[in-house]
């Protein structure tokens, strides 16, 4: 047997989940559909994890934090995102911001910021995207012109998560123009640095309790230290980053599937309709098999990935993008069934599900669209 295959959780991983689990049920679900509905960050449900020691799992023992492995992280997302994918998605967007730190950072920055996320101090976003920079990350304008002993960045960063809730932003800007992808280099920005103010928060179909919002910087001014990696090594950190925090959206996108899942089954338990309970109808029970079979299978590839994350496997990118896809695909399915099963109760906002088919479809959208992870599989199947 393969050493990464995961057909069982370790005890003490299934003794994390269960911990979150209940931590969930108690504290972070009842909050959920007033997040939904006031679109304000879910602070009471943050803070519970924050108590715990479940918002920034993965955060080293030697920087504060618990030491949890990715397998580690990806269970608690996914725990969390199938009470409020709001709420797991603050604890994603940590992941992302960090992940570059731990990946290229130097000894002082890590000692210098990260023991402020693992204290519940501080939140961190990941600063990529822009107005003419989606899946062609290549294409960034952002600007880092050398000054003096630091470097000063003019730019506007869009569909930031986190922006103006995050203490700290990890952004990527070009620091030689002529290089192409390869003059893009990496910076942490403080919310409290000169020069950086944010747009208004964006009127989201789903996960409206996770502020996202435009960052502009305007002469924000950062000293060498603050350089994250190499110069001109930005591009490949951020898909290396990518290649890790994908398998945590993927564990997202099963949590919100299981929720659903959940409720289905929950309800058509009870709803009765001629004479039975609606569960005896075997239209319904194919419906509910086909949803269990394809979550399971999404489970399985994700924790695969997260093996594979752990030991920085050569194939981590395929999996990482295989893992997100089939996650996310199986998360808008199922989540759609959900609404199918539930009927006129599944389109209206007394009951959950109508919420997490919202929450569901960012899952296919962020972190890279499903269309550039099948081309992300695509090309290295043909790389000969």
């Amino acid at each position: 047997m393969a050493d990464d295959a995961l057909f069982a959780l370790p005890e003490e991983h299934r003794a994390l989940q269960e911990s979150v689990r209940r931590l969930v049920a108690d504290r972070v679900t009842p909050n959920a559909a007033e997040v939904d509905a006031t679109g304000e960050f879910p602070a009471k449900s943050y803070a519970a994890l924050v108590d715990s020691d479940m918002h920034a799992v993965h955060i080293p023992e030697a920087y504060a934090g618990p030491g949890g492995d990715h397998l580690a992280a990806c269970l608690v997302v996914e725990e969390v995102a199938r009470g409020c994918a709001s709420t797991s998605l603050a604890i994603a967007a940590n992941g992302l911001g960090t992940t570059p730190l731990l990946l290229a950072g130097s000894e002082q920055l890590k000692r210098d910021y990260l023991p402020r996320l693992a204290r519940g101090e501080a939140m961190f976003s990941y600063a990529l995207s822009e107005p003419e920079a989606g899946s062609d990350v290549a294409a960034i304008r952002t600007r880092a012109v050398r000054d003096g002993d630091g470097w000063v960045l003019r730019g506007t960063k869009r569909w930031i998560t986190g922006a103006g809730m995050s203490d700290y932003y990890v952004v990527f800007a070009l620091t030689d123009p002529l290089a192409g992808s390869h003059g893009i280099s990496a910076f942490l920005v403080e919310k409290a640095d000169p020069g950086v103010s944010f747009g208004a928060p964006e009127r989201k179909m789903g996960m409206r309790g996770s502020p996202t919002a435009e960052v502009h910087l305007d002469g924000t001014r950062v000293t060498d230290a603050r350089v994250i990696g190499e110069l001109g090594g930005g591009m490949r950190l951020a898909l290396w980053t990518l290649d890790h925090t994908r398998v945590v959206i993927a564990a997202q996108a099963v949590g919100i599937a299981q929720g659903a899942l959940d409720l289905a089954v929950d309800y058509v338990r009870q709803r009765r309709q001629f004479g039975r309970a609606v569960a005896e109808f075997q239209g319904v029970q194919f419906m509910l098999a086909d949803m269990a079979m394809r979550l399971e299978a999404a489970r399985q590839l994700t924790y695969a990935a997260a093996a594979r994350s752990d030991r920085e496997d050569q194939d981590l990118a395929f999996f990482g993008a295989a893992a997100k896809c089939l996650a996310s695909d199986t998360a808008m399915q199922v989540t759609t069934d959900a609404v199918q099963l539930l009927g006129g109760s599944g389109y209206v906002k007394d009951f959950p599900a109508e919420r997490m088919m919202r929450d569901a479809k960012l899952t296919q959208i962020y972190e890279g669209t499903n269309q550039i992870q099948r081309v992300v599989l695509a090309r290295h199947l043909l790389r000969g």
